[in-house]
């Protein structure tokens, strides 16, 4: 039976998740308009903000109970993958702190003329880093899961 503060959790990380896919698609607009366009950066940098602030919530949810330790429990010996994984997530919030903090050093708009490409292209590679990274977590998970009950073939 799943417990009332499990249900709760997994109900936040929902909400969490869905406004976090939201957000990735609208930097990805914004990205494509951002040439020198100065409502577009100002955009880009309230949904960095947005994500900045999310992303560390949505981690500690996660973390609750340690992280990703149902797979640990099926697969002990996954250790070295799942401190791969975790580790991996916090570069990755760290890569989008820097990356915002570039941007908001890069203002006003003359400069950010300058290196808007490059980070157009690190902001585009870091969402596709960490959507990938997302895609590692699930597939940890089912891998677990699969190994435990001897998925079919």
């Amino acid at each position: 039976m799943v417990s009332k503060n499990s249900a709760i959790v997994n109900g936040a990380l929902e909400e969490i998740s869905a406004l976090e896919y939201i957000l990735l698609g609208d930097l990805l607009d914004l990205l494509e308009e951002a040439d020198g366009d100065v409502g577009a950066w100002k955009w880009i940098s309230e949904v960095l903000d947005t994500l900045l602030k999310m992303m560390p919530r949505e981690f500690a949810l996660q973390d609750k109970g340690g992280y990703l330790d149902e797979v640990l429990e099926e697969q002990p010996n996954w250790q070295g993958r799942v401190r791969n994984l975790y580790q991996e997530r916090c570069a990755l919030l760290l890569k989008l702190s820097e990356l915002r903090t570039r941007m908001e050093d890069s203002l006003p708009l003359q400069q950010m003329r300058q290196i808007a490409s490059e980070l157009r292209h690190e902001l585009r590679d870091w969402i596709t880093s960490y959507v990938a990274h997302q895609r590692h977590e699930r597939r940890i998970l089912q891998d677990a899961f699969n190994n435990d009950i001897g998925a079919a073939d």
